[in-house]
């Protein structure tokens, strides 16, 4: 797809999707972000819809200034996949046994593990410095102080609404596992502190939208925040290795001589260091995926509609983007009105999964067409392997 540009903002937005199937309040949002003095650039992703802080599926590029709230309260959110040595062949008939067993494994919702998780406990786990990360704890910001004992027990665990625990198989009947989740509360904690912090200086009062507040460089707020926010992000990539491990813990004791290739893993709402048109500069994802050239990448659809894996075609126009799934087209509380639970049940029939009002916001009628989101965006990636669900986890 060749990307569009919008017009009436300071600086340039590229847009990966149809300004005309775009929510008014989202097209609002990529102009006001990108009539800050600070943006250096917006690319919008094809799964781009309104939200909270900023439009998700946007990539706000800035030049020594960082917006928390466009970041989120899930820093570090994201994905990780492993491809298995199993085929569908392998699997067990009773699938509900094997999704206990992996909800055994995974607290979910606001569950947490009874204990720390040890990272050296667990079979062929790169331990990493964890001293060091741990730490790192002490130094955060001091409203989170009290929180590291839930720290330590969510590390490692799912948590709820879009995120998903999942065994599916690729087009050639090979088994993976994939997995969708970010910093817990802590992050969240973390990211409501500083986005308070950010409203009260000065120099963002007259902001058109107090969730475009920023932090500027060279300034304490700036400092600690990126403290912050960068231990955040390392949290939430170490929670989903531990559940990657854990989950092939599980799939070691019911499979005999299984092996896991080395797993994929990225960030979809998070910060990054990164120099473009000759600028270093902030690069913040909300809902979108780094594509740089080579990079491998995760875009799910919904609970009954496919995964893709893919490879970053390193589009500098997109800040070297993609997507980061399929993207909402109606906000839960529309779904929970529009659809009902006998929709649910057709919509993710042969997939193994929660079928009751408590997911019934997250039903694939809620979300975008993968696959159109997938054809606007063939100059970002290209597909290495589509994935479907055998079994689903929720929180």
């Amino acid at each position: 797809m060749v990307y569009k540009k919008v017009t009436g903002a300071r600086a340039p937005i590229r847009m990966w999707a149809d300004p005309g199937e775009v929510e008014p309040q989202a097209m609002q949002q990529l102009r006001n972000v990108a009539n800050l003095p600070w943006t250096h650039g917006v690319a919008v992703m094809p799964d781009v819809h309104y939200g909270m802080g900023a439009t998700v599926g946007s990539v706000i590029a800035m030049r020594d200034a960082v917006s928390p709230a466009a970041v989120g309260v899930d820093i570090g959110c994201g994905m990780s996949a492993v491809r298995t040595s199993l085929t569908v062949h392998d699997l067990p008939d009773n699938l509900p046994y094997l999704r206990s067993r992996l909800e055994q494994a995974i607290p979910v919702g606001f569950h947490a593990h009874k204990r720390p998780v040890n990272p050296a406990a667990l079979h062929g786990f790169p331990t990493g410095d964890w001293a060091g990360f741990w730490k790192g704890f002490d130094e955060l910001a001091p409203a989170v102080r009290g929180r590291r004992d839930r720290a330590e027990v969510q590390m490692g665990t799912l948590g709820g609404g879009n995120h998903f625990l999942e065994v599916c198989a690729d087009d050639e009947g090979t088994v993976w596992v994939v997995l969708h989740s970010g910093s817990r509360n802590i992050g969240k904690e973390l990211a409501e502190h500083h986005i308070e912090q950010a409203r009260k200086l000065p120099h963002n009062q007259d902001l058109p939208d107090r969730d475009l507040a920023v932090f500027v460089g060279g300034t304490v707020k700036m400092d600690a925040y990126r403290r912050d926010l960068f231990w955040a992000q390392d949290y939430a990539r170490r929670n989903r290795a531990i559940m990657m491990a854990l989950v092939c813990g599980v799939l070691r004791k019911h499979f005999a001589g299984i092996s896991f290739d080395r797993p994929i893993s990225c960030h979809h709402n998070y910060v990054a260091e990164e120099t473009y048109d000759g600028v270093d500069l902030l690069v913040t994802r909300k809902g979108a995926i780094r594509a740089g050239e080579g990079d491998l990448g995760i875009i799910p659809g919904s609970m009954a509609t496919g995964t893709y894996i893919v490879r970053g075609l390193g589009n500098a126009q997109a800040f070297n983007s993609a997507s980061h799934g399929a993207g909402r087209r109606m906000s839960r509380a529309k779904a929970k009105k529009t659809f009902t639970l006998g929709d649910l049940q057709a919509q993710t029939g042969g997939v193994e999964c929660r079928k009751d009002a408590g997911v019934l916001d997250e039903i694939p009628g809620a979300y975008k067409d993968i696959e159109s989101v997938m054809a606007a965006q063939s100059d970002l990636v290209e597909v290495v392997a589509h994935l479907r669900q055998i079994i689903c986890v929720k929180g």
